[in-house]
């Protein structure tokens, strides 16, 4: 008992996001830019409702949408009430962030890039106006002190730069941890 009550003093030990659970508009059209431009793929769905796994996801679901029709208004969080900024979603590789960067790009939906030091990112928003970002991490044995210091700072991402430097192929880190 005594090693039960001491854990939930630190904590539940909570290892990631198992997914994320959305109000849209319209589940059809919020499920087919999800599927079109992350690659995630209809695992069931109910009335009103469906369930998303991203690609390589090993999750029951990555991402869950409750449709609440058309007459709902925009997201206020961040402006005028409290809320949810933005999910952030991993890829493997910059060259992957890269092929995204072009196909959120075409779709009218990419609304920033930033360099982290130790993350490189995208900003997009879905249908609903909903933002997210794609990121790409630095594997912990790639990072330089440089990039730990920028940790906390927001500069332009400069994508062809960071891919001359860790390549297209090279797989992101778990973490920032050495």
């Amino acid at each position: 008992m005594f090693a039960f009550t001491n854990r939930l003093r630190r904590g539940m030990g909570v290892h990631r996001l198992n997914h994320a659970v959305l109000y849209v508009r319209d589940v059809d059209r919020t499920t087919e830019f999800y599927g079109d431009v992350l690659g995630f793929r209809v695992v069931a769905s109910l009335q009103g409702a469906a369930f998303l796994q991203a690609p390589d996801s090993t999750n029951d679901h990555d991402l869950g949408v409750f449709q609440i029709g058309a007459g709902a208004g925009p997201s206020d969080a961040g402006r005028s009430t409290v809320g949810l900024y933005h999910l952030a979603w991993e890829v493997d590789t910059l060259g992957e962030l890269q092929r995204l960067a072009g196909v959120l790009r075409e779709r009218g939906a990419l609304v920033g890039a930033s360099d982290h030091g130790t993350t490189k990112s995208l900003y997009a928003r879905d249908p609903d106006g909903l933002e997210f970002e794609v990121v790409w991490i630095i594997p912990a044995d790639l990072l330089t002190q440089d990039d730990l210091d920028a940790r906390m700072t927001i500069r332009a991402l400069d994508l062809p730069a960071e891919i001359e430097r860790f390549g297209v192929g090279e797989p992101g880190g778990i973490g920032i941890s050495r």
